[in-house]
């Protein structure tokens, strides 16, 4: 009897109904599943499921295969439900209607930094990680048809749809080909069918149809531009080179011969400076106030650097853009490096530029933003000799050996400092590391910074509230006693790195420095008089927005991984193990983010990048108005004695010093491995102005525990009784080791 059922069965099975042949496909690529994947599965070749989603032709599977295979196909129903087709969009508002704003080039409140700022919801066109991706729905006359994409239901990426009409199908997408067809990856899980046979026509139809780009952040800002990546498939297509060569690599850009580059000249559309290189932008001059301008990313050109954007190089198409379009929706839509980006991003939250009232005849002209850093860079001969690094125009004069000291030039860096053990720290177990969480974006939250040029005075009263470069001399004080707080405190100040310079020494003499660093010799309890300084009477808390922005997405993302600012300290720490692994994707955005403040930062400061530079001759980062090592020095200034103050606080309470310092990360001696074996904590309240554990921009993390033992060996085996073991707390792993010779 049972082999007369499972005959039944069998029978029932060969008949089992299929939905159409495009249907078959919407789930499958829904789900993010190749062919290959579902041939592999059903134990078929992968032309047969080709044939089973040919719409022109298709194939019925039989046998067993056929009942897999509608099981299959019903699993994937249930997640993606089909809807109803919406009405097609009228032609104008298809259209994309690009941004007021010049075409061309464009380079790229105060809360304390231990306030708890709660972790801020998503930004209107991000969705909750845990969404599914929607469903498919035709675009009608664009012949563009809206597929979930994601390769796993959930966490699905923000989704495309924007408020702003022109950018209905988000900021970007993945380019890509499959079984011959091109395809557009968007947000959300949004797939479009591109028609377009070459670059040139990719462009006009991502302008013209693939309402693709950003509203801007500010009023007066512009819109961001849409973005494509493309992939190796992509490359190969339209006729790129999978590879640069290394001449190209060198150049950065593909030879002006190049056909592809022939055909952008022939369509009459323009390349920026940089050339069709990883981060090409390509544009035709501004007509009144339209502009019409896309941007290439080439990953395997390394466009998105290992360093900062991990391996989403290699993503599939849908994961890629889920990375992209998270970092897009919560920082900004990439410009380039994240360094770039960062840069973009201080300018796009202040434009240089707003409309000025009507006049009598009822027109606007462009007039300076106030609070911005103003359209023009400054003249590169205005800029005080102490703020620019070596070979800058100012320093022309300068014998051609002449080595700067501190009396001469502004150095204002990270920490890199460090001490040998003690006696009574070695019979200790535990060497832990504690990093603090975005350490640059807190120090330049509620930074006061100049925004227009210097003026120089002469033994000026010296004024915390004043941005500017000092001439001072520090070395009268004494960690030994110092002001914490209004009380005065005896401290072992050979325990103590100075925080005036980035090697923790003593300074000898007079020397430069930025404002947060005087202030804070004043707040130790000790005199300053200057002996000169070159101010700025116009200044504004210009980082204020651009800290807001990456500490929301940063707080956004880290919740996203299961990482909350209200968490008590001891969840905290366990929260944060292993949360990359919970969605490798979203960790790279924690990356990319991070990267985009440190980079955004250096910018500010950025040196020639060959061009056949000379010392004494100007560079073209000199032309840009956010070209400003000044605004660089104060956050790094403020940023490392935030950290000293915490040191000495946590000193003067607990009686513990640092064995090592390096940039954000701290190391102590402890008789625990835990950051709660030594961190003050009192009735769960962290010692005020001190280190306290959690997510937010300024709070501590545990980086890394290793043994004393291993840090003795360490010194030891490389004769460095200095060797900074911050570097190495984390995995404990030792490489690169220079002991001076």
């Amino acid at each position: 009897m049972s082999e007369l059922f499972d005959a039944v069965d069998a029978l029932v099975a060969s008949r089992s109904p299929l939905p159409s042949a495009g249907e078959r496909k919407r789930l499958r690529v829904a789900h993010g599943l190749t062919l290959e994947e579902v041939a592999a599965a059903l134990k078929v070749r992968r032309a047969t499921v080709s044939g089973w989603e040919s719409v022109k032709k298709p194939t019925e599977p039989r046998g067993p295969e056929r009942e897999a295979y509608a099981r299959l196909l019903r699993k994937l129903a249930e997640l993606y439900p089909a809807q109803e087709e919406p009405a097609a969009p009228a032609p104008e508002t298809f259209a994309a209607t690009p941004g007021p704003a010049a075409a061309g080039p464009q380079s790229a409140d105060h809360v304390p930094e231990n306030t708890q700022a709660p972790a801020p919801a998503p930004a209107p066109d991000a969705a909750a990680p845990a969404a599914a991706p929607r469903p498919a729905r035709t675009t009608g006359t664009s012949s563009a048809s809206r597929r979930p994409a994601a390769r796993k239901a959930a966490p699905a990426g923000p989704p495309a749809g924007s408020a702003d009409p022109r950018f209905e199908n988000g900021p970007l997408a993945v380019v890509d080909v499959e079984d011959g067809k091109v395809w557009a990856y968007c947000t959300g899980g949004l797939v479009l069918d591109v028609p377009a046979k070459s670059i040139p026509a990719l462009v006009d139809w991502t302008l013209r149809e693939a309402r693709l780009g950003a509203a801007k952040l500010a009023g007066p800002g512009k819109d961001a531009d849409p973005l494509l990546v493309l992939t190796e498939a992509a490359l190969e297509r339209y006729g790129l080179p999978v590879r640069l060569t290394e001449e190209e690599k060198r150049a950065g850009r593909l030879p002006e011969g190049h056909k592809v580059v022939k055909q952008l000249a022939r369509a009459e559309w323009k390349l920026t400076k940089r050339g069709f290189g990883p981060w090409a932008r390509i544009y035709r001059p501004a007509t009144g106030s339209d502009r019409a301008c896309v941007q290439l990313c080439i990953p395997s050109w390394n466009a998105l650097d290992s360093r900062h954007w991990g391996q989403a190089g290699q993503l599939p198409p849908a994961e890629l853009a889920r990375v992209l379009g998270v970092y897009a929706s919560r920082v900004m839509t990439p410009r380039g490096s994240t360094a770039v980006t960062g840069l973009e991003l201080m300018t796009a939250l202040h434009p240089p530029t707003r409309a000025s009232e009507p006049d009598a005849d009822g027109r606007r002209h462009s007039e300076h933003n106030p609070g911005s850093l103003g359209k023009d860079a400054i003249d590169p001969m205005n800029w005080p000799p102490c703020e620019v690094p070596d070979g800058h125009p100012v320093l022309k004069d300068l014998p051609r050996f002449h080595v700067r000291g501190p009396g001469e030039k502004l150095f204002e860096e990270a920490y890199d400092w460090a001490r040998p053990m003690t006696d009574a720290e070695c019979t200790l177990r535990h060497l832990v590391g504690i990093d603090v969480n975005m350490a640059f974006a807190a120090g330049a939250n509620g930074l006061t910074v100049g925004l227009g040029e210097a003026t120089h005075v002469k033994a000026p009263a010296f004024d915390p509230k004043l941005p500017g470069s000092w001439l001072v001399d520090l070395s009268h004080v004494d960690l030994s006693r110092v002001k914490v707080g209004k009380e005065w405190v005896e401290l072992d100040g050979s325990l103590l790195p100075s925080p005036f310079t980035p090697k923790g020494e003593r300074p000898e003499g007079p020397a430069w420095y930025a404002t947060p660093t005087v202030a804070y010799a004043a707040e130790l309890g000790y005199e300053v008089r200057p002996i000169e300084a070159y101010v700025r009477y116009d200044n504004g808390r210009y980082l204020d927005g651009w800290y807001q922005r990456l500490r929301d997405a940063y707080l956004a993302t880290m919740a996203d991984l299961g990482v909350h600012a209200d968490m008590e300290p001891a969840d905290f720490l366990d929260a944060m193990e292993g949360y990359r692994d919970r969605d490798p994707q979203l960790a790279i955005v924690v990356s990319a983010i991070k990267a985009t403040v440190k980079g955004g930062l250096g910018k500010l400061r950025e040196r020639p990048r060959g061009e056949g530079w000379r010392p004494g001759e100007p560079w073209r980062a000199l032309s840009r108005p956010t070209w400003r090592p000044d605004i660089r020095a104060a956050v790094i200034s403020r940023t490392r004695i935030n950290l000293h103050r915490k040191i000495v606080k946590h000193a003067a309470f607990t009686g513990q010093y640092p064995v090592a310092v390096l940039s954000d990360c701290v190391v102590y001696a402890a008789g625990g491995a835990s950051p709660l074996d030594f961190l003050p904590y009192s009735g769960g309240k962290p010692l005020p102005g001190g280190f306290k554990l959690g997510v937010n921009p300024g709070l501590v993390k545990h980086e890394g525990t290793q043994s004393v033992l291993w840090g003795e060996e360490v010194r030891e085996r490389f004769d460095a009784p200095d060797l900074n073991l911050a570097r190495y707390i984390k995995d404990g792993t030792v490489t690169g080791i220079d002991n001076g010779e």
